[in-house]
């Protein structure tokens, strides 16, 4: 299998002893964004209070190969235990954005969440984009659903 190739340059103030991303297991489909924080708050991180959001900086600036878009998404074990998820799941980066990567974190919990540096907060994926034409039509066609929405197909 070819990989492509996904090119991350890290921040001048960022720690260059915190790991490149990269996926935990041989099958998993996103790999592990850290949390990085400039020298003079390495020590303390930051405490996301409940209800509230933070741009948590990863350290790194990226170029996502044309064609494709960088999906940030939330970790599972952190919505689950604490309630600690992404303000805008997914995000997206796009092939081409060069600005610093950063992941927006909302605490839906009810307590305080302590974000270390280095802790992994987010995961990325690569993904394929496709780009459409738009074009403005008189009529659609029809479907059997037609213009039902929001749980016209039932519950179970």
């Amino acid at each position: 299998m070819a990989q492509l190739e996904v090119k991350f340059l890290r921040e001048d103030w960022a720690d260059p002893d915190l790991p490149l991303p990269r996926y935990e297991t041989d099958g998993a489909a996103g790999f592990d964004l850290r949390a990085q924080f400039t020298a003079d708050a390495r020590e303390a991180g930051l405490t996301l209070a409940p209800q509230t959001r933070a741009l948590i900086q990863t350290g790194f600036r990226v170029a996502v190969p044309r064609g494709y878009e960088l999906q940030i998404r939330p970790r599972s074990g952190l919505a689950l235990k604490h309630g600690v998820t992404l303000a805008n799941a997914p995000g997206t980066v796009d092939c081409d954005y060069r600005g610093p990567l950063g992941v927006i974190l909302i605490n839906l919990g009810d307590a305080p969440f302590v974000i270390g540096h280095g802790d992994r907060i987010a995961q990325g994926v690569v993904a394929p984009v496709t780009q459409v034409r738009f074009t403005l039509v008189s009529r659609l066609d029809e479907t059997a659903r037609g213009a039902g929405g929001f749980g016209s197909t039932g519950q179970g």
